[in-house]
């Protein structure tokens, strides 16, 4: 399984942390980290919210040499110099093929990727205009489901790495299962994908890993045993119930 990926896994340099008191490698998932292996196919970095998914996932782009907002291997720009020192202490182990596409997509700086490409194309006096490889239509033109979605079906182009920090934020349900058939297309055409998300549709790949991470820490999980697939399952089953509990008041 390993020899097939484009990223096979990181290691963290844990005798060069200078401390492991401070942000980020205080945070459960980084201090306990040894080494993380990925899927050929598709990985998931699950977990509740300030668990490091985010800080962890931009590291592995930035050590890999994308722009810390987004983007593919070619963006430079910076809007505000946020993110943590963590890839500097990252050991990526490569497979033996190299990816011919690469992108990481980050879902809350999107607006500023598209803002640059705008950019970009303004500044350009030669060669056909960026946005021809986002569908042709500039991106601040769409809805923000349109414009996430636009990048999915027309910049990635398969035999590719792409990371994704939670895609599914501006997407529908409808939409995140148009995604999820996206990615086997993709992964169809030899692509690797790491993925942070909420969504247990995004996550339902088959051919895959996922990782949750904890207050204890990172475990491998089925879907079935991540919060997100049991905490939605037992809402929509007993909604009731749950409503009656959630909105629940004292009586006087």
């Amino acid at each position: 399984m390993e020899m097939t990926a484009y990223l096979r896994s990181i290691a963290l340099l844990r005798e060069e942390v200078p401390s492991f008191k401070k942000y980020p490698f205080h945070l459960p998932a980084i201090s306990s980290l040894d080494q993380l292996k990925f899927h050929p196919k598709v990985t998931y970095i699950v977990g509740e919210n300030g668990m490091g998914k985010s800080t962890l996932l931009e590291a592995v782009a930035v050590a890999l040499g994308f722009n810390a907002e987004g983007g593919t291997l070619n963006f430079t720009f910076s809007t505000a110099e946020t993110h943590s020192e963590l890839y500097h202490y990252l050991r990526m182990v490569r497979g033996v093929t190299r990816p011919r596409d690469g992108f990481f997509f980050r879902a809350e700086s999107y607006y500023n990727l598209a803002t640059e490409i705008d950019a970009l194309d303004r500044e350009m006096s030669f060669g056909p205009p960026i946005i021809e490889s986002y569908g042709g239509r500039s991106l601040h033109m769409m809805s923000h489901g349109e414009s996430f979605f636009a990048a999915f079906m027309n910049r990635f182009g398969g035999r590719g790495l792409y990371i994704m920090d939670e895609p599914e934020a501006a997407l529908s349900p409808y939409r995140q299962m148009a995604m999820l058939s996206r990615i086997h297309d993709l992964v169809e055409k030899h692509s690797q994908f790491i993925i942070s998300t909420h969504s247990p549709i995004l996550m339902a790949y088959p051919d895959s890993l996922i990782y949750q991470l904890t207050a204890e820490g990172i475990r491998q999980v089925s879907l079935e045993e991540t919060d997100h697939f049991i905490i939605m399952k037992e809402f929509v089953n007993n909604r009731e119930r749950m409503l009656k509990e959630l909105l629940a008041r004292e009586e006087d």
